[in-house]
């Protein structure tokens, strides 16, 4: 576990029908961030068990500033707004830890 980075997470609510276009469309978006952003440490997309139209994504950094360098690359508004075409509703985070058990 990455106890001391940083976290980057969204809150997915993806159009009736497009669950399996938005997975695939997001799974493109972290392979692209894999081999294009340095310091991704690993990323994660849950889906909602009782509601399959909710997803949440985790990406976990080495550092702020490798999220930062990140969301300011020219192709990452491009990629994340792919996905988000898919959506109902959008919120994104970053996080740091704040306990650890």
């Amino acid at each position: 576990m990455n106890t001391n980075g940083h976290f980057a997470s969204g809150n997915w609510i993806v159009t009736s029908g497009s669950q399996e276009q938005f997975i695939a469309r997001w799974t493109e978006f972290l392979e692209w961030t894999r081999a294009s952003a340095p310091g991704l440490l690993s990323g994660q997309l849950i889906q909602d068990s009782e509601d399959p139209s909710h997803f949440i994504s985790f990406a976990s950094w080495e550092s702020q500033e490798a999220m930062q360098t990140w969301r300011s690359m020219p192709d990452f508004a491009t990629r994340l707004s792919a996905c988000r075409a898919l959506c109902d509703d959008f919120r994104g985070s970053s996080y740091t830890v704040a306990a650890v058990v």
